[in-house]
């Protein structure tokens, strides 16, 4: 397993994503999801696992939060996601192709 886990240093849900791997001794690789963000290629695979609208942190204390119910297109949001990623959910978890957002470990036991 190749699992990167994208999540932000005061996120509850991304300290217990890395506890749970850690726990069972699966190597993760931690990035930092607001100062590094996500590729576009990165992007596009997660929103193909998880879909685009779970991944927009409802929550979000970006000034853009507001703004991105009202962009109409999925290229706007994605690209407004690319800018800013503090608009993104915590903690992204990636497998390959596979992906999860928000503490998931009931998906996270099948992916051994």
């Amino acid at each position: 397993m190749n699992i990167q886990i994208y999540s932000r240093s005061k996120c509850f849900d991304s300290k217990k994503a890395e506890r749970w791997f850690k726990e069972r001794r699966i190597k993760v690789q931690i990035i930092d999801i607001d100062s590094k963000g996500l590729s576009p290629r990165e992007l596009d695979s997660v929103i193909s696992a998880v879909g685009l609208e779970n991944l927009i942190d409802p929550k979000s204390k970006s000034k853009d939060a507001m703004l991105m119910q009202y962009l109409g297109s999925s290229e706007q949001k994605r690209e407004k996601l690319l800018e800013d990623p503090k608009l993104l959910r915590s903690p992204i978890v990636r497998n390959g192709r596979q992906a999860t957002v928000g503490y998931c470990p009931e998906i996270w036991e099948g992916w051994g």
